[in-house]
C-alpha cells in the first residue's frame, strides 16, 4: 500500500469508528435521539479534521521561524495544548447549540472526549499497524 493510500485509509477508518462510538455515547449521556448525536459526531469529526490542517499549517509556519530546530518536549506540549485548546474553543459552542446544553456541560463533555481520544488514538493506531503493518518510516530495516 502506498504511503498516501495508507494515510487516507487510516484517517477514514479512524473517523468512522470514532463517529460510531461518540454518537451513541452522546445520545446516552445527554438523553438525546441517536440520529442527531451521530450527526453531531460527524460534524465534530469534520471540524477536528479541518482544525488539524489549519492549526498544523499555522504551527509549522511559526516553527519554521524559530532559531532552535527540532521538537522538544516543551514544543510538543505547546503543540498539543494549542491544538486541543483551539479545538475546544470551536467545539464547545457547537456542542452547546446542537445538544441544547450549557456551555459548562459542553466543556465537560469536550474534556471527556479529549480523554477518550487520547486512549482511542493510541489503541486505534496500534490495531491499525497490526492489521496493515507498519509504515515504511517505522519499519525495521531488514
Amino acid at each position: 500500500m502506498t504511503p498516501k493510500a495508507r494515510r487516507m485509509l487510516q484517517s477514514i477508518l479512524y473517523e468512522v469508528f470514532a463517529i460510531a462510538f461518540v454518537g451513541p455515547v452522546l445520545s446516552i449521556t445527554f438523553n438525546k435521539p441517536a440520529t442527531p448525536t451521530i450527526g453531531l459526531a460527524f460534524v465534530l469529526s469534520s471540524i477536528a479534521l479541518g482544525w488539524n490542517y489549519v492549526f498544523n499549517t499555522i504551527f509549522e509556519r511559526w516553527e519554521s521561524r524559530q532559531s532552535v530546530r527540532g521538537r522538544s518536549l516543551v514544543r510538543r506540549l505547546a503543540h498539543g495544548i494549542g491544538f486541543e485548546g483551539g479545538l475546544a474553543v470551536i467545539l464547545v459552542p457547537v456542542m452547546t447549540l446542537w445538544l441544547d446544553i450549557s456551555p459548562l456541560n459542553a466543556f465537560l463533555a469536550n474534556l471527556s472526549l479529549m480523554a477518550f481520544f487520547f486512549v482511542y488514538s493510541i489503541a486505534f493506531t496500534w490495531i491499525f499497524d497490526r492489521v496493515f503493518g507498519l509504515p515504511k518510516s517505522a519499519a525495521k530495516a531488514s
